[in-house]
C-alpha cells in the first residue's frame, strides 16, 4: 500500500463526555466490531481483569472511573483506526485537553436521561475552538429519558451544535422497538441482547411500506414515519463537506451496553470522518503527505507496566513515516535519538512495531528526555502549537509516611510529575515539597500510584495557595524585584525545571502584586507565554 494511501486509511479520534455517560462502554463495542476482542459485556462483567478494556489502571477498574487517557488502535473493513478513550472527570481533565490536540474529529457521548452535561460543554467548546469535527451519539435508549427532538435542541443550545440525526430511534425506554438509520435506510430491530455480536438488520428502502408496520407494529411505524419527515424539514440533510468543515454535526442514537446502534455509527464515521490532518507549527504549517517525519509529545505515562519500570511518551505522527532504529531530532533538546522499540497500543499492551504512519500513537521509550509538548522531526527545527499547560488550582504539601521508602517516593513523585497531570514545587524558604494539581481527585491517583507502583506512602497537608504564578522579572538585580522577593518569600517556590513560582495566597494577592511590581511579570502557565 502506497504512502499516500496508508494516510487517506487513518482514523483517529477521541470519545468524550461527561462521566457515567457510557463512553468507556462505548469504546469497547468498537473494539468488539473491529475483532480486536472476542465478547461484548465485559465492562459489566468480571472479565477482561473485571474492567473495560480501556480501563487498564488498577485505580480505574477499582473506582470504575477512567483517569488517564488510553490509546486503543484495530483495523475494521480497510481502515486502521486509532481510539483515544479520555478521562470524563473534571478533575482529570487536563489529560482529556491535550489529548484533544492529538485527534483529527471527535465522537461526543450523551446520556439519553441526564442530557447535555456541564463537563460535555466544556470539552465541546474546546472542540470547536479547536475546528475538529464532531459526531454526537445519544446512549441508554433503552432506559428512560429524554424525547428526542427536546435532546437535540438541547445539544443544539449548549453546545451550539447544528445538528443533522443519521439515526432516530423507534420508541424510547421500555417501549424501545429499535432504530432507524437515515444514513443507510434499513432498520435496526433492538432485542436486549447484550451478547449479541452481530445485529439484525432489515433493509427498508421506503418507510411508507407496510413491511415497517409488520417489523415494529402499527403505532410505532405511524410515529417514526411523522417523526422522520419532522426531521427532513427542520434539520440539513447531512453534507460531509459541511461536518469536515465544523459546520453540522451528525447525530446517531443507540445503547452502547447492549451493543446495539453502535455499527451504524461506526460504518458511518469511517466512511465520513477526516483522515490525518495538517498542524500547525510554529513557523509554517505541516502537511500528513511530506515526506519527512514530524510529531509531537501529548502524553506521558510512567509505569505502563510496573515490572519493567518504564516510562512511554505518547508521540501523535504528523507527517512522514516513523521507523524503527533510525535517528530523529529532538528540537529542545537539539539531539538525535533512535528507538529500538516503538510501540503500538491496545490499551495497556503493547506491541513493537517497524513503521507508522501519520495519525498514529507511538509509544516511545523514555529515560526522562522528553516533556509534554515536545517535537520530534528528520532535522527541521520546528515546534507544534496548541499542547496546552495548566495552572495548578489546589496545592497540597507531600510527606513521606515512610521514611525507609525516601528515594521509591522521590523517584515516583518525580516520574508522576512528567506525566502532566499535576506539578511538583519547592519552597524556597523551606525546601518542603508541594503538589499542585488542577482536580482535588489527583491526589488520591498520586498517592495510590506511590503506593502500588513505587512501594512508597505520603500523606498530604493543605498549602494556602489560590494559584501558581511564574515569575518572569524584567530584571533580578532590580530594588523592585528584591522587594517582591523579600515580602512574598514564604510563597517563592521552584517548579521541576528551576523556573521561578510565586504560589499566591488570593486573587487579591495577585491583582496587587501586578500593581505594585509592575516589572515582575506573572505568568499562569509554565511555558510563560
Amino acid at each position: 500500500m502506497s504512502f499516500i494511501e496508508e494516510i487517506k486509511r487513518r482514523r483517529t479520534f477521541g470519545i468524550i463526555s461527561h462521566p457515567d455517560a457510557g463512553k468507556t462502554t462505548l469504546t469497547e463495542k468498537l473494539l468488539l466490531f473491529g475483532g480486536a476482542i472476542q465478547e461484548a459485556g465485559a465492562v459489566k462483567s468480571n472479565k477482561i481483569k473485571k474492567g473495560a478494556t480501556s480501563d487498564f489502571m488498577e485505580i480505574e477498574r477499582q473506582r470504575g472511573i477512567s483517569v488517564a487517557t488510553s490509546v486503543l488502535a484495530f483495523n475494521y473493513k480497510d481502515f486502521k483506526i486509532n481510539i483515544l478513550d479520555t478521562p470524563g472527570h473534571k478533575d482529570f481533565a487536563e489529560d482529556t485537553f491535550r489529548t484533544l490536540t492529538a485527534v483529527d474529529s471527535v465522537i461526543v457521548v450523551v446520556d439519553v436521561a441526564k442530557g447535555v452535561e456541564e463537563q460535555t460543554e466544556k470539552l465541546v467548546a474546546v472542540c470547536r475552538m479547536r475546528n475538529i469535527p464532531i459526531i454526537v451519539f445519544i446512549n441508554k435508549l433503552d432506559r428512560e429519558g429524554k424525547d428526542a427532538f427536546d435532546l437535540l435542541d438541547e445539544i443544539e443550545k449548549k453546545l451550539g451544535l447544528h445538528v443533522t440525526p443519521l439515526s432516530f430511534p423507534i420508541g424510547m425506554g421500555y417501549d424501545f422497538k429499535g432504530i432507524y438509520n437515515i444514513w443507510e435506510k434499513n432498520v435496526n430491530l433492538f432485542s436486549g441482547d447484550s451478547k449479541k455480536n452481530i445485529e439484525d438488520v432489515i433493509s427498508i428502502t421506503d418507510v411508507n411500506s407496510s413491511e415497517l408496520d409488520g417489523l415494529v407494529g402499527e403505532k410505532h411505524a405511524h410515529k417514526l414515519r411523522e417523526e422522520l419527515e419532522l426531521v427532513s424539514e427542520v434539520y440539513p440533510n447531512f453534507n460531509q463537506e459541511d461536518y469536515l468543515n465544523c459546520k453540522i454535526q451528525p447525530v446517531f442514537f443507540g445503547s452502547a451496553l447492549n451493543n446495539f446502534g453502535v455499527r451504524e455509527l461506526l460504518d458511518c464515521f469511517v466512511d465520513i470522518a477526516p483522515s490525518p490532518k495538517a498542524k500547525d507549527s510554529d513557523n509554517r504549517t505541516v502537511n500528513p503527505t511530506e515526506e519527512k517525519l514530524t510529531g509531537f509529545v501529548f502524553k506521558i505515562h510512567a509505569n505502563m507496566d510496573p515490572k519493567h519500570r518504564d516510562r512511554l511518551a505518547f508521540l501523535k505522527i504528523v507527517s512522514g513515516t516513523f521507523e524503527r532504529n533510525k535517528a530523529y531530532t529532538h528540537v529542545r533538546l537539539g539531539k538525535s535519538f533512535k528507538f529500538s522499540s516503538p510501540n503500538a497500543f491496545f490499551a495497556e499492551k503493547k506491541e513493537i512495531i517497524d513503521i507508522s504512519y501519520p495519525g498514529d500513537i507511538v509509544g516511545l521509550h523514555d529515560t526522562g528526555n522528553f516533556k509534554i509538548g515536545d517535537t520530534l522531526t528528520e532535522g527541521e527545527m520546528l515546534q507544534f502549537k496548541g499542547v496546552p499547560s495548566f495552572s495548578p488550582e489546589h496545592f497540597r504539601y507531600i510527606n513521606n509516611a515512610d521514611p525507609m521508602k525516601a528515594k521509591q517516593l522521590e523517584k515516583g513523585v518525580d516520574q508522576l510529575m512528567d506525566e502532566g497531570v499535576a506539578q511538583l514545587f519547592t519552597l524556597e524558604m523551606n525546601g518542603r515539597k508541594v503538589i499542585g494539581t488542577v482536580g482535588a481527585l489527583q491526589y488520591e491517583v498520586i498517592q495510590y500510584r506511590l503506593e502500588h507502583e513505587y512501594g512508597a506512602k505520603c500523606s498530604y497537608e493543605n498549602f494556602p495557595a489560590y494559584k501558581a504564578c511564574w515569575v518572569k522579572p524584567e530584571d533580578t538585580k532590580s530594588e523592585e524585584f528584591k522587594e517582591f522577593a523579600r515580602i512574598k518569600q514564604k510563597f517563592m517556590a521552584k517548579d521541576k525545571y528551576g523556573q521561578m513560582v510565586f504560589l499566591a495566597d488570593s486573587e487579591f494577592s495577585i491583582q496587587m502584586t501586578q500593581q505594585k511590581f509592575p516589572s515582575v511579570k506573572l505568568h499562569f502557565t509554565s511555558e510563560l507565554d
